[in-house]
């Protein structure tokens, strides 16, 4: 399924996002995050360049002081997790002390979760927690479990979850300006990175407004490389794709050649 069109900005330079996750299982490596290779391929569908991403604890002046470096550097924050109803879920009384604000119980949140609950018994204080909302804060919609999650200034705040935060970042997408469409190929062959190094090299000081890169693999009992360019000027992107091609074909390699970044 396609994700929601964000607003285009063809000529404008492309945005840049970071993604800050939160949550000791993810560090401990008890949890496998699965959130931010689904963002910084949705980002880049829309032209927006996920240029940092962080992974810090349940740590208020850890995530307070990463927070305020993200979202001063970047035009978008994402994070993930630390916004249920447990002790451990302190993101969104952190993201409204980085901003000086007061946490709230908010009452559309309330709503939400009325509505989603039924029976008055079930929304007990510990599920109430995830209304509180830091003020001036505009909610996120989380079609799955309700309990919504907020934007306050560049800052998107969502679930862990992972099918949860994807619903949310469906909503979110709509509400983003793009840039310049990102346009990629790769050229897979079966050399060896030392073999094409150098060429790889004088190549990318050919097309410097290009980004290339190199990603080795071992596939069927053999070693080769994925090479990735990606670009704004697709036309850039097709011409140092076709001498990639030659170069690989010279060092006695097969080049298969691919739109996008997989290969």
């Amino acid at each position: 399924m396609s994700s929601p069109a964000a607003t285009p900005n063809p000529t404008g330079p492309n945005p840049t996002a970071a993604v800050l996750v939160i949550g000791n299982e993810i560090l401990s490596g008890r949890t496998k995050d699965a959130n931010l290779p689904h963002i910084a391929e949705k980002l880049a569908g829309i032209g927006v360049r996920l240029r940092e991403a962080r992974v810090v604890p349940d740590v208020e002046e850890e995530i307070i002081t990463a927070l305020d470096a993200l979202r001063g550097r970047y035009g978008y924050v994402f994070t993930t997790g630390g916004i249920g109803p447990t002790h451990d879920d302190i993101t969104s009384a952190c993201v409204a002390k980085a901003f000086g604000v007061p946490l709230e119980r908010n009452a559309e949140a309330v709503a939400r979760l009325e509505r989603h609950y039924g029976d008055p018994s079930k929304l007990n204080e510990a599920r109430l927690r995830m209304a509180n909302i830091p003020a001036g804060a505009s909610l996120i919609d989380n079609p799955i479990s309700a309990a919504p999650g907020f934007r306050i200034g560049n800052v998107f705040v969502m679930a862990g979850v992972p099918n949860i935060m994807q619903a949310m970042l469906d909503g979110v997408l709509p509400q983003l300006e793009g840039g310049p469409d990102l346009h990629a190929r790769t050229v897979a062959c079966e050399l060896a990175e030392g073999q094409i190094a150098a060429d790889l090299g004088a190549l990318q000081d050919r097309y410097a407004d290009l980004e290339i890169g190199s990603y080795p693999y071992f596939r069927n009992g053999f070693f080769g490389v994925s090479l990735v360019l990606r670009g704004t000027d697709e036309t850039r992107v097709v011409a140092a794709t076709e001498e990639l091609a030659g170069i690989v074909l010279r060092l006695g390699g097969t080049p298969n050649v691919t739109v996008g970044t997989k290969g």
